[in-house]
């Protein structure tokens, strides 16, 4: 049940967007030993030069920690400004969070990054914006 809800939800925030080209591989899931009813959730999303993700809230419960594995990742995250990540660097993201950009900085590289989320059981991780 959990894989179909994860499956579900990466597939609803790849729809969402027709210009999508970002790349979402679920990378490990697991129940948090001790906390009834969370979990914890990795995915790598993959950025081709010049791609970028549609913009998104976040779970409810989910506090996310996100790290650039290769290239660079342009983010904002609710009213902060917009930053760029290189590889090695991370940030988190606070329950609720309106991710309003996620997007390779680079025209011409790829670049990858590695976001874990710890969740409520039975919750989306992500929920694209309405247009």
């Amino acid at each position: 049940m959990k894989t179909v809800l994860l499956a579900a939800a990466i597939a609803a925030v790849l729809a969402a967007s027709p210009t999508r080209a970002e790349t979402v591989t679920p990378n490990f899931k697991h129940a948090l030993p001790g906390m009834t009813g969370k979990r914890m959730v990795s995915v790598v999303v993959s950025y081709g030069p010049g791609e970028k993700s549609s913009s998104h809230h976040h779970a409810p419960s989910a506090f996310i920690y996100a790290y650039v594995l290769e290239g660079e990742i342009r983010s904002q995250v609710d009213d902060e400004p917009v930053k760029v990540y290189k590889a090695g660097e991370s940030w988190y993201e606070n329950p609720g969070a309106h991710h309003k950009v996620s997007e390779n900085a680079s025209a011409t590289k790829p670049a990858r990054l590695l976001a874990v989320f710890v969740v409520n059981d039975g919750e989306a991780l992500t929920t694209p914006d309405k247009k």
